[in-house]
């Protein structure tokens, strides 16, 4: 095993404690679960996986360090994720709440559905500077320096990747089923703004926190 094993015991644990408080990622697949269904909602689970995994593998690559060192970059990067965070909060406000059945309707749209959904979570994921700055400062806590440093990176990426796909995974496919129990007119419309309400809120929180020194 390229790491240790007591210190990947203590990066999972670490890892499962902070995944599972929903951050705005999870947030749209819950909501984008509760709207579409299964099928969809497995988009936007591969669109968290994929994000997750260029975060981390720039984070390893140097891009987390460059993110520390340069504000400027830093703030662009921070207003283009907060903005696109804003945007998917309100088309989610604005989409109108059709209830067909599902046999039919969300086959022919799923396609459509699963491209957007997929992108969206793909980006929201991926254009989080502080998410790649974090993971900078929280792999070193579980590097032993007497292993070599690239295997046991790879290693941490990959893992919490996975972790990441599983955490979306559930929160995803827990809500889809919910849907069939909630499928009205009103609570389908509840449901859909309150996720773009928080996430139009996450994005202005993101563009609003000052970068720490």
């Amino acid at each position: 095993m390229p790491v240790s094993p007591e210190l990947f015991a203590a990066f999972v644990l670490a890892s499962v404690l902070l995944l599972v408080i929903p951050g705005p990622t999870i947030i749209m697949v819950i909501t984008q679960a509760l709207a579409h269904g299964r099928k969809v909602a497995l988009a936007s689970v591969i669109g968290v996986g994929l994000g997750d995994l260029l975060a981390t593998s720039l984070s390893i690559a140097g891009a987390g360090a460059l993110l520390a060192t340069s504000a400027s970059l830093f703030q662009i990067l921070k207003f283009v994720g907060a903005a696109y965070l804003i945007w998917i909060g309100y088309k989610m406000w604005k989409t109108p709440v059709t209830l067909p059945d599902i046999s039919e309707a969300e086959a022919a749209e799923a396609p459509a559905n699963m491209v957007g959904i997929f992108r969206d979570s793909f980006l929201i994921t991926a254009l989080n500077p502080k998410g790649i700055l974090f993971f900078v400062a929280f792999v070193p806590q579980f590097i032993d320096p007497a292993l070599p440093y690239v295997p046991q990176a790879v290693t941490y990426v990959l893992t919490f990747t996975a972790l990441g796909i599983i955490n979306a995974a559930v929160f995803a496919f827990a809500a889809a089923g919910a849907r069939q129990t909630i499928r009205r007119p009103g609570a389908m419309k509840i449901a859909m703004r309150s996720g773009g309400s928080l996430l139009m809120m996450a994005g202005i929180a993101a563009a609003v926190t000052r970068r720490a020194s």
